[in-house]
């Protein structure tokens, strides 16, 4: 039973990830709806779409300071109560500004637990098996987009106070999730460093890795004693330079491939490309199910091939999809499906690659020390270049046209290319504490 122990607290946790995605598309259905019911002009409803982001944005920012202070495992459980009150309190919401309190509350949810989630997972994972687990909260945001839009699509059919089921139906995985928590164990590494814990810890990892419990317990120690001052040790340091500057340039190419221009305003891109609406709404339920099924070829292959090879196969797929895109504007050669093939390749080259690896890659990188820390720079790179691209993206696609817009983006992966292949380190199969020390400037 044991060696199914550390699954089960890892799907647990991706759960997280699954209200993540959730939370984030369900919108999508509802949002004309909203508008109506409100009378919202055009700004307010920006604001109504992009309050959730906003709070997003903010819960990555302060993401590592309730994991470090009260704890992995207590920290998703705020997340739960946020998920659970976002999704109730939308879904019962008279009046417009209640609607968006409980709105940013589901989006302070996502932020922090974009944070919380990963640097759980990779704390309790062996470490041959940690690039896939960790991958299980990629797998989830994906499996969440996909049923929001099933559902949105389902519950449509109900008349119209439909787009208040949309939102509330939210609540059944919320409350799964809440309960669910109680069952798994605190993060061993946060036992040791915050709380000196170690025989609890020891319990913990003797589950985890039965065969080298007391080394691993006695290297997290080790790493506890080379912290010098606990939770103030600063992230920005000199000796924490490489993985600070590793997380940014992830989170940073992340986002300027395009991937979230794409996800917003996929319809928008098939109909600039001659698509009927129709046809643009099916297009986008094809990128779904493509992100869906490469993010799980990926979680099974990261522990094998290594996240270095995923991200250097999946640079050169990104960099040749988008210049097929940029070139199939600049010529205006719409002929068939030839769009919305392109983006497909590239939505299965990202999700192939840096999809799957980001969450995994930035929760390794960072020593124990330091980890929530890191996470959280990571995590809020990664928000606030996702505001800022979705923000640019129609103003960029209006001025510039569709060729310019894309043949920036692919100049952007053969940047991360040349990141991939001079920077990144390869972290497959190694502790946490063996990547933390080999990363730290001495």
């Amino acid at each position: 039973m044991k060696k199914y122990s550390v699954l089960a607290w890892s799907m647990v946790v991706a759960l997280g990830g699954f209200l993540f995605g959730f939370d984030t598309a369900v919108i999508s259905g509802a949002e004309k709806s909203i508008q109506q019911f409100w009378h919202l002009s055009s700004f307010e409803h920006g604001f109504t779409i992009s309050i959730a982001l906003i709070g997003t944005v903010i819960g990555s920012l302060i993401g590592s300071k309730p994991s470090d202070q009260f704890g992995r495992k207590n920290t998703l459980y705020f997340v739960a109560i946020a998920y659970l009150l976002s999704s109730i309190g939308t879904a019962l919401a008279l009046d417009w500004s209640v609607f968006l309190t409980f709105r940013f509350l589901g989006g302070l949810g996502v932020g922090i637990s974009s944070v919380t989630a990963p640097i759980y997972i990779s704390e309790i994972s062996p470490a041959h098996k940690r690039g896939q687990l960790v991958g299980l909260f990629q797998f989830n945001v994906v499996l969440g987009i996909l049923i929001s839009y099933l559902s949105n699509y389902l519950i449509s059919q109900g008349g119209e106070s439909s787009w208040r089921w949309m939102l509330g139906v939210q609540a059944f995985p919320s409350l799964l999730f809440l309960v669910l928590i109680y069952f798994i164990p605190e993060s061993p590494r946060w036992l040791v460093l915050k709380k000196g814990a170690n025989e609890t810890a020891l319990k913990i990892l003797r589950v985890i890795n039965p065969v080298n419990c007391e080394q691993e317990l006695a290297a997290i120690q080790n790493s506890a004693l080379k912290s010098t001052s606990g939770n103030d040790e600063n992230l920005f340091s000199k000796k924490y330079r490489t993985p600070v500057m590793l997380a940014i340039l992830f989170a940073f190419f992340n986002q300027v491939s395009g991937i979230n221009a794409i996800i917003y305003y996929a319809p928008r891109i098939f109909e600039m490309a001659g698509l009927g609406a129709h046809s643009s709404l099916l297009s986008t339920v094809g990128i779904g199910m493509v992100n869906f099924i490469f993010t799980l070829i990926a979680i099974n292959f990261i522990d094998r091939i290594g996240r270095r090879v995923l991200m250097l196969v999946g640079s050169f797929g990104l960099i040749a999809s988008l210049f097929l895109v940029g070139f199939t504007f600049y010529t205006e050669n719409f002929s068939g499906f030839a769009i919305p093939a392109y983006i497909m390749l590239f939505i299965a080259f990202f999700a192939f690659s840096q999809g799957a690896v980001i969450w995994v890659f930035i929760s390794e990188i960072f020593p124990n020390s330091v980890r929530a820390k890191g996470q959280t720079l990571g995590s809020s790179t990664h928000w606030i270049m996702a505001a800022i691209i979705a923000f640019c993206f129609p103003y960029l696609a209006e001025t510039f046209g569709g060729a310019t817009t894309f043949f920036f983006f692919a100049a952007m992966m053969l940047l991360q290319l040349i990141f991939v292949w001079k920077l990144m380190p390869e972290t497959k199969g190694k502790s946490l504490e063996q990547i933390g020390t080999n990363l730290i400037m001495h």
